[in-house]
């Protein structure tokens, strides 16, 4: 069975030796350009979208990048195609590919895709399905999972949260969706939402993703499951100790400063941290000493700086 040959290198505009980097630029770009959710009613976005995630799909993937390359440079797009002998098709866990094209049982790729990629292993027969009327495979729309950005607060990560989200699929009215986030999430890590991907036409839902992006805090970072802060100590405090005031997630705690305390030192407040996705226990609070040297002095201050400059300079010619 021939089929029309995909040109993915130029279906996203890149050369055959474009790096990862710059077949993921492409991608988004162009999908960006090109998605359901921003041409609603478009069939010629909505196919081209489909295209972007077929040549995105394998690209992005070593093995079948690898593959596909094996045909060579020489075939022209829409070119009619035959495998060469031994180039039969294989089977592909699809179960975590990501991104926009992320496949699952079925996704509406095409001939050729399947053809090389182990859904059809030549005429009439299909892995996993039936032959069509035809004598041919017989296809069923495949669903493709999406991926979003949500953009949390450090005490929404802490604490879980839940956001109101617009989803919407191709010819259909745009919805809104209560998403929860559960307490302990990271930066980077992704809530599943099953079902609610913005599909092809005539394709099952997949699943949306969000993927999690940390608002800048006031007065926090995040370092795995610890919090990071900065106190700024006065050099008498940090060289005599003594108590001073944090602000963390659960409000204002004291924290003992040690004598002779040097700048950029560490302390920690146990368990004042993050929480671990379904866990009970926390992080810590990480604080680091920022010593704060006066700009200007009072009349005592100043007597006393001097003072403590003579004792100095007493015990170098004492040595």
């Amino acid at each position: 069975m021939s089929v029309k040959y995909k040109d993915y290198y130029q279906t996203l505009g890149v050369s055959r030796q474009a790096t990862d980097k710059e077949i993921k630029a492409a991608y988004r770009k162009l999908a960006r350009e090109h998605h359901p959710d921003v041409n609603i009613g478009n069939k010629n976005a909505e196919e081209k979208f489909k295209e972007l995630t077929e040549a995105y799909e394998v690209l992005k993937d070593p093995e079948k990048r690898r593959r596909y390359d094996m045909l060579g440079a020489n075939w022209k797009a829409g070119a009619d195609f035959n495998p060469p002998p031994g180039f039969g098709g294989f089977n592909f866990d699809f179960g975590n590919l990501g991104g926009f094209g992320k496949a699952t049982a079925s996704s509406p790729f095409s001939d050729f895709f399947d053809m090389l990629f182990g859904q059809t292993f030549g005429p009439g027969a299909q892995a996993g399905g039936a032959a069509g009327a035809d004598g041919g495979p017989r296809r069923t729309a495949r669903s493709i999972d999406q991926e979003a950005e949500i953009e949390l607060s450090i005490e929404e990560i802490a604490r879980g949260t839940s956001r109101n989200v617009q989803i919407s699929r191709p010819g259909q009215a745009t919805r809104a969706l209560q998403v929860k986030i559960p307490a302990g999430v990271r930066p980077g890590s992704k809530v599943r939402v099953k079902g609610e991907a913005a599909s092809a036409a005539g394709a099952p839902a997949g699943d949306l993703f969000l993927k999690v992006r940390v608002k800048p805090h006031p007065f926090l970072t995040i370092e795995g499951d610890n919090l990071i802060s900065e106190l700024q100590v006065s050099a008498p405090l940090a060289i005599l100790g003594g108590e001073a005031s944090v602000n963390t997630l659960d409000g204002a705690v004291h924290i003992n400063i040690p004598p002779f305390s040097q700048n950029s030192r560490m302390l920690r407040l146990r368990e004042r941290g993050l929480p671990k996705l379904k866990q009970t226990v926390r992080g810590d609070h990480l604080v680091r000493l920022k010593i704060q040297l006066p700009t200007s002095l009072s009349p005592e201050e100043k007597a006393l700086y001097e003072e403590l400059l003579k004792i100095e300079k007493s015990k170098k010619s004492s040595n």
